[in-house]
């Protein structure tokens, strides 16, 4: 059975493909109130998640995905919070009638435009690479330590895809080296499974 994302007009399926853009899927909290907090944060009505409802990590910040181990998991009192919804379901933006907007409104439109007139032209910069800077030294520090995390979490999540690999490979050769005894195998495979053997042992011995 391929899962689906239960979030709204998520597409995202558990496939290789989603694999290989490091997309992982997460079942529901057993916790009946994390439970209930996940289901609410998703805003589709009457849904009620069943053993099977799973929510891919798309859905989830950077920091509620603990990546450190060989299994990606979602830490303990995150809630979704990444989600595309329609605009009937987005919050609406609050805004404020003041004296000031009243008269806004109010101002006759002849001057308003000679006031857009004798504005002078504001030179606007280019935002493209243009990030803004933390306002005080605790806030820089504390982003600075946010990214070398990452740098961490992202240096250990290779070193174990690594050590996976090599465990992997280690299996499949002796896999093929127990039909090459059992003479399973035909001698064009036999020679590629000699070619593999000597790669693998280096791999071994660098490592």
């Amino acid at each position: 059975m391929v899962h689906s994302c239960a979030a709204l007009n998520c597409k995202n399926r558990c496939s290789v493909q989603t694999r290989s853009r490091g997309v992982t899927f997460h079942c529901f909290p057993k916790d009946t109130k994390r439970k209930k907090q996940w289901e609410s944060a998703l805003k589709r009505k009457d849904f009620n998640a069943s053993r099977s409802s799973m929510l891919c990590s798309e859905h989830f910040r950077w920091e509620d995905i603990d990546r450190t181990g060989q299994t990606v998991r979602i830490r303990d009192g995150a809630i979704p919070s990444v989600f595309n919804f329609p605009a009937h379901l987005q919050k609406p933006v609050a805004t404020r009638t003041t004296l000031t907007s009243k008269k806004a409104q109010e101002c006759p439109p002849v001057v308003c435009s000679q006031l857009v007139q004798e504005t002078k032209p504001v030179i606007v910069p280019n935002v493209d690479h243009s990030y803004p800077l933390p306002a005080s030294p605790e806030e820089l520090r504390a982003r600075l330590s946010e990214a070398l995390a990452r740098v961490r979490a992202l240096e250990k999540e290779k070193r174990n895809a690594k050590d996976r690999e090599r465990r992997t490979k280690k299996v499949v050769l002796g896999l093929l080296e127990d039909l090459r005894e059992k003479n399973l195998i035909i001698e064009e495979l036999k020679a590629q499974l000699s070619v593999k053997k000597k790669k693998s042992s280096k791999l071994i011995k660098k490592s």
